[in-house]
């Protein structure tokens, strides 16, 4: 019961925040907790049967992570996993709240974490996971990460605290040196893409340094072939044929993490029958590629987060598409982040609004983008744009940043939990 005390005061903040603010609050009860009883988190997390996996890296975790647990899930594993919301400490400690009962124990078989790259180094001290998976290294938030070897020194933080095996994206010459680090007692598991489709994604993956060698036969999951929304992954000598939550390349990478890491938390119980099902069964992740139906009309969320993620997601939207919101908030610090993107692909716009909006504008009209209007005020731009006639085809489009995707969540009501 020593933690029941702390457990008390950070049920009572989050009830207390969730009053001040229906479905926002989320990260104050465990700051408050983290304050009062700060080796809650640690504890806690160590008291897993089948202990830790975590998922980290510049891009794709959320995704990867939610693919993850539902391939575990579907081999009949009891898994705690945090949203992508709760990445960082406070938020992580806030998941648990939400399970834990008054000794401070979450039920669950193994705990699948999704940690912000930065944050997980903190938050990895003195916590030992069982398994750790990299997604990549890219240019990202220049305002936090000055640089990729300074995320490259984060990642291998916390791969440093893997027990038993460690997976990398042998497409990311970054991983693979960080690789060639780890202790000889850690096993290292691999995934990538084959030549064909790498060759099919001329802008590359986005990472900042892609490796020159592909995965040997046998060498890992690869990816075979992608086309549109479904992608066949190659595992040994098996062919596995598998859904993808949206369309695009960096998704059916994503798959192939969860799969590699899957394979190497379940070892001999892995099934590929179980694990191609439970991926194709994935609606998409917050915002990743989303489709909803809002106001009567079905609109897909396409989050750009990078300039990497900006190219893949911009660069995946089919073309054509007629009626598109772009959106650019507050958490873009310099605009002049995204520049080197190309977005011409788009063709026109809609509508350019967020905190932002006149630079996004500027950077769209260079790539020869059509602007149809330019509305800073997001409320007013979401309103306009859903009243507009539905395309004679596609979906309405909403492109945004992480800022203006969480006030249009919250401006269209969408506040449920992801």
């Amino acid at each position: 019961m020593r933690y029941a005390p702390a457990i008390l005061v950070g049920r009572l903040t989050r009830f207390a925040a969730r009053l001040r603010k229906p479905g926002g609050g989320s990260a104050v009860p465990g700051l408050v907790v983290n304050r009062i009883a700060p080796n809650y988190l640690r504890r806690t997390l160590s008291g897993f049967p089948q202990g830790v996996v975590v998922v980290s890296g510049s891009s794709g975790k959320s995704t990867t992570t939610k693919m993850l647990v539902a391939i575990l899930r579907a081999h009949g594993m009891h898994v705690f996993t945090n949203p992508s919301t709760a990445n960082i400490s406070q938020g992580l400690t806030s998941a648990l709240l939400e399970q834990a009962d008054w000794q401070g124990r979450v039920p669950g078989d193994v705990a699948v974490l999704e940690m912000d790259e930065g944050h997980g180094a903190l938050v990895m001290q003195g916590v030992d996971a069982r398994v750790v998976a990299l997604t990549n290294v890219m240019v990202d938030q220049i305002d936090r990460f000055h640089d990729s070897d300074m995320v490259a020194g984060m990642l291998a933080k916390i791969a440093s605290r893997a027990g038993e095996a460690v997976v990398v994206n042998a497409d990311d010459a970054t991983l693979e040196r960080l690789a060639a680090g780890l202790r000889p007692d850690v096993a290292v598991h691999r995934y990538g893409v084959s030549d064909a489709v790498l060759a099919a994604s001329p802008r590359g993956l986005g990472y900042t340094e892609t490796n020159a060698a592909r995965l040997p036969d046998g060498g890992g999951v690869v990816v075979e072939s992608v086309d549109g929304s479904s992608a066949v992954l190659r595992d040994g000598a098996a062919s596995v044929d598998v859904g993808l939550p949206a369309r695009g390349t960096h998704y059916a990478v994503d798959a192939a993490a969860a799969y590699a890491t899957a394979k190497a938390v379940l070892g001999a119980r892995f099934s590929n029958e179980t694990a191609a099902a439970a991926l194709s069964a994935i609606p998409a992740v917050f915002g990743r590629g989303e489709r909803v139906t809002v106001r009567g009309q079905q609109v897909e969320f396409v989050l750009v987060q990078n300039p990497s993620s900006y190219q893949l997601n911009v660069d995946s939207i089919a073309p054509g598409t007629e009626q598109i919101l772009f959106a650019i908030g507050s958490d873009v610090r310099d605009p002049s982040y995204f520049w080197p993107t190309d977005a011409s692909s788009l063709g026109r716009v809609a509508i350019v609004s967020g905190s932002k909006a006149a630079e996004a504008a500027l950077m769209l009209a260079y790539d020869g983008v059509e602007i149809d209007r330019v509305e800073p005020d997001l409320a007013r731009a979401l309103d306009d744009f859903l009243a507009a006639p539905a395309p004679a085809s596609g979906v309405k489009t909403i492109v945004f940043s992480a800022d203006s995707m969480r006030r249009t969540r919250a401006h269209l009501g969408l506040t449920g939990a992801e």
